[in-house]
């Protein structure tokens, strides 16, 4: 049930969230590798909204769904490089925060496949779906509505 619509947002913040997740997406990341972040983020989160986003932009990109079914099991799974395994477990590690628990060996294990500033933006965007996770759970758009591309289309994600 939708709680609060794009129309009722006060106005900038989505332009703000869009602005930063533009960076993002302009950061050289591979596309893939970002769209396995945020399902499995949003899986974490329970954001159906954008698991059905997510899961469409990828599909409509090239990407097997069969990665995108199988993202929660990951560690099973024999379709995941070294590097996405790395990137998969720091953004869990990262939407958990376990308290009490130091980030120096995951950090070690990005460093295989990743330079410090790709480890940035990959920061940026584990913290960037988990705001749109918070935001959207709150607003409460309807899931299942999304078409692949409509972002790109127009400023209504949320």
């Amino acid at each position: 049930m939708e709680r609060i619509s794009h129309q009722e947002q006060p106005a900038g913040l989505y332009q703000a969230m869009k602005q930063v997740q533009d960076y993002v997406d302009n950061s050289g990341l591979d596309f893939f590798l970002l769209e396995l972040v945020r399902t499995r983020v949003s899986q974490i989160n329970g954001c159906a909204y954008c698991l059905d986003m997510h899961f469409k932009e990828a599909i409509a990109a090239g990407e097997d769904p069969i990665r995108l079914i199988s993202i929660s099991a990951w560690r099973e799974a024999p379709y995941y490089s070294a590097k996405e395994q790395a990137a998969l477990q720091f953004a869990e590690r990262l939407t958990r925060m376990p308290e009490e628990e130091h980030s120096d060996d995951i950090h070690d294990e990005l460093l295989k496949y990743f330079s410090k500033h790709e480890i940035a933006y990959l920061t940026l965007a584990v913290v960037q779906i988990n705001s749109w996770n918070r935001l959207t759970k709150s607003f409460g758009p309807v899931p299942g509505l999304y078409k692949a591309g409509q972002n790109k289309k127009q400023l209504v994600d949320l």
